[in-house]
């Protein structure tokens, strides 16, 4: 065992302070009281005692139900990695198709709906510069199409040869959701 790191807290006979804070299991002071007590008390309640503030004077250890309370801190870590918001990006030319329009809408939509935001750019090439209100014109029909699912996060602003605009899933309310 020399050498080997153990990830998380310590908890019963890994903990190597003599006097310690106790906490009960269900939050009360239980007081400062010799590490050897603790364990005694712990096993009365047929739980562990874990370090849960070791940078303390004195450390911190409650009686509690160790592999539960793994397993809530791992919840809460995946919790936190799901939050991650993700830019998806869409791209349309001045002179698109209706159904080359209807099919990249689809994606736009499925990027929504899975709680992305969506940046829309519209690509001018050469003499189409002349034509930005064509670009604007494909930019607001898409946000009208898309106005029961999303908001305009950005508006629509002209970047050199790029006209783009920003959208984000519309939060649904809870009355909203009831309804449905």
């Amino acid at each position: 065992m020399i050498g080997i790191k153990k990830s998380g807290p310590l908890k019963n006979e890994e903990i190597r302070y003599s006097t310690i804070r106790l906490i009960g299991p269900r939050g009360a002071q239980l007081g400062i009281v010799s590490k050897r007590e603790a364990l005694e008390k712990a096993k009365e309640y047929s739980l562990d005692l874990v370090l849960v503030s070791p940078n303390s004077n004195p450390p911190v250890c409650k009686i509690m139900d160790f592999g539960r309370y793994m397993y809530e801190q791992s919840k809460k870590q995946k919790k936190t990695k799901l939050s991650t918001n993700v830019l998806k990006q869409m791209k349309f030319r001045p002179k698109i198709d209706e159904h080359d329009y209807q099919t990249k809408l689809s994606h736009v939509k499925r990027f929504l709906q899975g709680g992305n935001k969506v940046r829309i750019t519209i690509m001018f090439r050469g003499r189409e510069m002349a034509f930005t209100d064509k670009g604007r014109e494909i930019l607001d029909r898409i946000a009208k199409d898309l106005q029961d699912i999303a908001e305009v996060d950005s508006p629509p602003l002209l970047e050199g040869r790029d006209m783009r605009m920003g959208l984000k899933p519309k939060k649904i309310s809870a009355k909203e959701d009831e309804n449905e």
